[in-house]
């Protein structure tokens, strides 16, 4: 695709938009930001965000440390709610429902909006357990050969099936970091989910199971809305469809990743992604 122009006064985009459209990703709406601000007691740590987040694709969210990219992603399914000094304000709308509304069901938010985190953190029970729990609890399968199943196709998509298959009711915490990573990947699909959140998911990992995970994005994209964080700009260049650029917890520039790593709509983001500061 031919790179856009740099972006100019007068011709601002749509807010929550990016500034130009990656003509190969779906543009069916996942999750609609407005006007979302955070604190941390008197603490602003997110201003005024506005974004579309796209069905069907992968968002990267980059940034330097401390400018709130972790802090949005918890406001997508509430995880913010643990932290008891956060006041936010603000629409965070999923199918035209606001996901802070009092009568937000939070467990069933949690449910549609799963999350991946930086460090695999697989529950102290069997490989089969850490897959079957979850949907077992939310009643999407009763009957063993169900579990049985899903459970199956859930590793098969986290691409771990032929590795665990025959130790299926060891611990989880018996694989490998790579493998861990996977098979929280593969609990957080097991529940059908919409959107997967995923906060850093190769930084503790080595290259190997990096370009593992970032196989698996690509095609889990096909299923599923990606959001995640990255620090790594060739992580974000090779699998995000769009990208989010974070500083001092406002969003700078919001564009399709081939043009934001190609010709940067902001000197900022331009600073950034060539290593200027960061």
């Amino acid at each position: 695709m031919q790179a856009a122009p740099r972006h100019t006064a007068g011709t601002a985009p749509q807010v929550g938009q990016p500034h130009t459209r990656n003509d190969q990703a779906c543009h069916d709406l996942s999750i609609r930001v407005r006007d979302l601000n955070l604190w941390y007691g008197q603490t602003q740590a997110l201003k005024n965000l506005n974004i579309d987040l796209f069905e069907k694709n992968v968002t990267a969210l980059i940034g330097p440390s401390g400018c709130g990219k972790s802090t949005f992603l918890r406001c997508l399914n509430r995880m913010n709610d643990l932290i008891p000094s956060v006041r936010i304000e603000g629409l965070v709308e999923m199918d035209g429902r606001d996901v802070n509304a009092t009568r937000m069901d939070e467990v069933a938010l949690r449910r549609r909006v799963g999350m991946v985190f930086q460090k695999p953190n697989p529950f102290p029970k069997s490989i089969y357990e850490n897959i079957a729990y979850a949907p077992r609890m939310h009643d999407l399968v009763s009957r063993k050969a169900e579990q049985d199943e899903l459970v199956e196709k859930a590793l098969r998509d986290a691409g771990l099936w032929n590795e665990v298959k025959d130790k299926l009711h060891e611990p989880g915490t018996s694989l490998s970091g790579g493998q861990q990573q996977r098979l929280c990947i593969a609990r957080a699909i097991a529940v059908q989910p919409d959107v997967i959140l995923m906060d850093e998911p190769t930084s503790a990992l080595d290259p190997i199971s990096t370009a593992t995970i970032e196989d698996l994005m690509d095609k889990l994209k096909q299923q599923f809305t990606i959001v995640t964080v990255t620090h790594n700009m060739q992580q974000a260049a090779r699998v995000a469809d769009y990208t989010a650029f974070f500083h001092l917890g406002e969003i700078v520039e919001y564009n399709d990743t081939k043009t934001m790593f190609s010709n940067p709509a902001t000197k900022k983001a331009e600073d950034y992604i060539t290593g200027r500061y960061g």
